[in-house]
């Protein structure tokens, strides 16, 4: 048991889209299937338990991977500082679930959503170790839960995304990105990874060589985006047209 919790990479890596990887991702989207049925059968005294329940899990995904770094002496500022979008959108995740923050929802949407689902799919941290060591699981549950929480709240409750939040998240996250350059250029990071590509296989391989890539990920954040904000745009040009006739 306790090799499942060790420093040591275990001896193969994770297989992405593996039999492994592809069961957790399974759960998951059982799980967001799940919520269209159960949001026309849980009270609203369910709906925000198990929505602050969500939240709980996630902040002590994220605190254990703290406890774990400092147990084997690897936090450090260079890489362990909650700086990467997806550390910065636990906490306003977190924050946003347990106070009910609709101003706040918008971030857990796009950027919960779109920042989380690729390392998803194709995790750059724990990749090194397999399922079901402790490290791999953190790295999927956690972003697994990213991508939960805003889902929850807008399946089962009824939150939306506008066109104008579309625009000011793509706004303010170039500007934290631009933040995080001159971050990384003074510690020597690479929160972000703009100063180079993680070092384990992800969608971003197929991209540019360094710098180039980074506006290519500036592209497909907003094809991304775009994608998320679809379902909404056709609902709402839908009703417009229902007006009209």
């Amino acid at each position: 048991m306790f090799d499942l919790f060790s420093v040591e990479f275990t001896e193969t890596p994770l297989q992405i889209f593996g039999a492994k990887h592809l069961s957790i991702v399974g759960i998951f989207v059982a799980i967001w299937l799940s919520f269209f049925y159960f949001r026309k059968v849980w009270n609203e005294k369910q709906i925000k338990s198990i929505r602050v329940a969500l939240a709980v899990m996630l902040a002590a995904a994220e605190i254990s991977i703290h406890i774990w770094w400092a147990y084997w002496g690897i936090w450090n500022i260079q890489t362990t500082l909650p700086l990467h979008l997806c550390s910065v959108m636990v906490w306003v995740t977190v924050y946003t679930a347990l106070t009910d923050n609709r101003n706040l929802y918008e971030f857990t949407y796009f950027l919960g959503i779109g920042g989380a689902l690729q390392a998803f799919l194709t995790p750059a941290d724990g990749a090194m170790y397999d399922i079901p060591h402790y490290r791999i699981m953190q790295t999927l549950i956690a972003h697994g839960l990213l991508i939960t929480i805003p889902i929850y709240m807008t399946v089962v409750e009824g939150l939306r995304p506008t066109l104008a939040s579309f625009k000011r998240i793509f706004i303010w996250t170039n500007i934290y990105m631009v933040v995080i350059f001159f971050i990384n250029r003074a510690l020597g990071s690479n929160y972000l990874f703009i100063a180079q590509k993680p070092p384990s296989p992800t969608l971003m391989d197929v991209l540019s060589p360094w710098p180039w890539y980074i506006p290519q990920l500036e592209v497909l954040a907003f094809v991304i985006f775009f994608i998320l904000y679809i379902p909404f745009l056709i609902k709402d040009l839908s009703a417009k047209r229902a007006q009209i006739a």
